[in-house]
């Protein structure tokens, strides 16, 4: 798969926004020996089977079924980094790095994610800084 071919699959699965169907197709993009990795929570995955099992046992888990969109890609080079929210069901957005790194053959051989959840700033820097409009919580 080039260059064009992954972004229009990425745009497409987070279109969805359907977090199930993103891991469904992470599984046909991964490597045999895909890792992925969650630095925040200090976890790594290692394996497809493995990552598969985690996914599958998700909603039943954790009693979420999580919702994505899409804020913007930046490709290619060694790494395609995409950056987006992700609901978990109480409108709260969530935001979500995810660093993804492809093989010689175009699988997905090891994906990093970083998750942050909104958070008020202190008012100490409030003359330092501008105001952004928060990201909305996925619609899904």
């Amino acid at each position: 798969m080039d260059a064009s071919q992954m972004e229009a699959r990425i745009r497409e699965l987070y279109a969805g926004g359907d977090l199930a169907e993103f891991a469904k197709a992470q599984l046909e993009m991964a490597a045999d020996d895909f890792v992925q990795e969650w630095p925040q929570s200090g976890e790594r995955i290692r394996g497809r089977d493995n990552v598969d099992k985690l996914n599958q046992s998700y909603e039943a888990s954790t009693g979420t079924s999580p919702q994505m969109t899409l804020r913007r890609i930046l490709k290619p080079g060694e790494a395609w980094v995409i950056e987006g929210t992700i609901d978990y069901g109480d409108g709260i957005p969530v935001s979500a790095v995810s660093i993804f790194e492809f093989d010689a053959e175009g699988k997905l051989r090891r994906e990093t994610d970083y998750f942050a959840n909104p958070f008020e700033p202190p008012a100490w820097r409030s003359h330092l800084v501008e105001r952004m409009e928060p990201e909305p919580a996925a619609v899904g």
